[in-house]
């Protein structure tokens, strides 16, 4: 596994959260060839959100080379999703005999399109026709949050739909929730050979949905922003901070080998945070369902994304 990889792909996934904000987006060794629009995450509380049209994902080429790759961002959404959701399970049509998936995440991915208007083309069916500088030779797939469950769909999706070369992907999500049930994940590990699936230790997203049938593909490769043996805290004891993309990328790059790049000066670790009341909070947090959901209402930060 090639961690400086894990950071390049995770910022083009950052580049894509920065361009919904508005700000500048580069994407060194890239070239962005199309933006990816969807309806927005609706939740219980918000139901309205879903009709709103948002940027949620960038297309992109390697400079040089066939490789593309498919950036996809989380959303603000997802905190409220969070604290409110009721989860609902749907068929994922777009696969036959895929089973069941999140009903939420499944229509904001059913939206996705690479023209901003309902009912052009799914993006999986534009591929082939988008204006690629070179013939394609690979597809990789990137998202965080909410963006990584959007992925694990388009990575089945192209997979089982799309043509050669598309039909081969290579994902890397990070903190994605649970996407579907165990006909899902069967499904999704026999059609996607490769697949990096990146989760904090203590990051609680990737813990949702808590409840059966939600379950997770393949297998995860552990972050260690807080231990026990030996003793060590990474992030502050803060469940945004402990899910943000910025806190991911921070974790990849120490086992990278090469240079460090630090978390957020808000998420970095005060002097004197002590393990063992980390660990009762954290054991306090975990415990169930409604208690994830406090953690996040009761946090100070709005920003889900990847600054």
């Amino acid at each position: 596994m090639d961690w400086n990889k894990s950071i390049q792909y995770a910022q083009l996934v950052n580049a894509a959260y920065n361009q919904f904000e508005g700000k500048p987006f580069p994407t060194p060794g890239f070239d962005v060839l199309a933006t990816i629009f969807a309806n927005d995450l609706a939740t219980d509380r918000n139901p309205a959100r879903g009709r709103s049209r948002v940027t949620i994902g960038l297309i992109l080429q390697a400079q040089g080379s066939g490789d593309a790759f498919v950036a996809i961002r989380g959303t603000e959404g997802i905190k409220e999703w969070v604290q409110d959701a009721q989860f609902g399970d749907t068929t994922f049509r777009r696969v036959p005999g895929s089973g069941e998936t999140e009903d939420g995440f499944t229509a904001m991915y059913e939206s996705m399109t690479i023209v901003d208007q309902r009912g052009a083309p799914h993006v999986v069916d534009a591929l082939p026709g988008i204006a690629w500088k070179r013939p394609v030779t690979s597809l990789t797939i990137g998202g965080h949050s909410l963006g990584g469950a959007l992925a694990t769909l388009f990575a089945m999706d192209v997979a089982a739909n799309a043509p050669a070369p598309f039909n081969s992907p290579i994902a890397y999500t990070y903190a994605s929730p649970r996407t579907g049930d165990p006909d899902f994940v069967t499904k999704y590990n026999e059609l996607v050979k490769t697949t990096i699936r990146f989760v904090d230790n203590v990051d609680l997203v990737p813990k949702l949905p808590t409840a059966p049938p939600y379950k997770h593909v393949t297998s995860q490769l552990i972050l260690d922003s807080l231990t026990l043996i030996p003793p060590r805290v990474r992030l502050q004891p803060n469940p945004l901070c402990w899910h943000i993309l910025s806190s991911y990328i921070y974790l990849i790059s120490l086992y990278a080998g090469g240079v460090v790049i630090p978390p957020e000066a808000e998420c970095a670790p005060g002097i004197g945070v002590l393990v063992r009341d980390i660990l009762g909070q954290v054991e306090s947090e975990l415990g169930n369902q409604q208690q994830i959901k406090d953690a996040f209402s009761a946090s100070p930060r709005t920003n889900m994304g990847g600054n």
